[in-house]
């Protein structure tokens, strides 16, 4: 089993910046791919960014250039810094793990940008 705590979501005007943090119940170096996804009201769970253990990014197109996802094995931490944020990034972040086959979610943290 894999427990995954997210952190850092909040409230941030339009242009400003948030880092997400997910900590994970296990060593992240066990866990060949994580990522962030996030939800936004009436709409359906879509990819923000992905990281694998050789630290292979990919990225939603919306979100590249100014969200930046890394992994800090030491820490069992995978992290989403979020630049340059805007109202249509309001949505709530998840943190997802696959491991041994199975996917694992955390309970999400709000991120909210006001114009």
């Amino acid at each position: 089993q894999v427990q995954l705590v997210e952190s850092g979501g909040g409230l941030v005007q339009a242009g400003g910046s948030l880092r997400l943090s997910c900590a994970a119940s296990v060593n992240i170096a066990s866990i060949y791919f994580m990522g962030w996804y996030r939800q936004a009201p009436g709409k359906q769970r879509e990819m923000v960014a992905t990281i694998t253990t050789s630290g292979i990014t990919n990225y939603a197109d919306p979100v590249k250039g100014p969200f930046t996802i890394s992994r800090d094995n030491a820490k069992n931490t995978v992290y989403l810094q979020m630049n340059s944020l805007k109202p249509e990034d309001t949505a709530v972040y998840y943190c997802g793990a696959l491991w041994i086959g199975r996917n694992y979610w955390g309970q999400g943290t709000q991120v909210t940008v006001s114009s």
